[in-house]
């Protein structure tokens, strides 16, 4: 079993702008609160098969994150594959509103290990995750705001 978290945000940035940001993968934990640090585990440190070890933390809990990068479409979209403990694929996606507006779409499927309570941890586990993202994607917004 697994669950699929969405979660989305407007951004009042051109898409070349967001997918600037977005795109250099190693500066992801200057929004995501989750993820405390990112190591690469290649010579890429973007596009399609980039692998990354990523120490999450989300409460008490942390752990590593083994991802891949498995799509990279510049200026719409990437996609992992979360190889570790966790186990399921994500994606952000960015479609443009407007020549100043940006929509960043975050989805996650995940499957958690019976050890972290497998589909019992999925189900209490996902408005939490769900609420963190969304924090997440505010973070990225005000990185954009923060620079006037």
């Amino acid at each position: 079993m697994s669950k699929t978290i969405n979660v989305s945000i407007t951004i009042n940035k051109s898409i070349d702008e967001v997918w600037n940001e977005v795109s250099i993968l190693k500066n992801h934990t200057n929004w995501m609160k989750d993820a405390v640090s990112i190591e690469f585990l290649n010579d890429k440190t973007q596009g399609l098969g980039a692998k990354m070890k990523v120490l999450t933390k989300v409460g008490p809990i942390k752990l590593f994150d083994y991802m891949t990068v498995t799509e990279w479409i510049d200026k719409k979209s990437i996609g992992v594959d979360h190889v570790g403990i966790v186990t399921g694929k994500g994606k952000f996606t960015l479609r443009e509103i407007t020549e100043e507006k940006t929509d960043f779409q975050w989805e996650e499927t995940l499957r958690f290990p019976i050890y972290l309570a497998g589909p019992v941890g999925e189900f209490f586990g996902s408005p939490v995750l769900k609420l963190i993202w969304r924090n997440n994607l505010k973070g990225l917004k005000e990185l954009f705001e923060n620079e006037k």
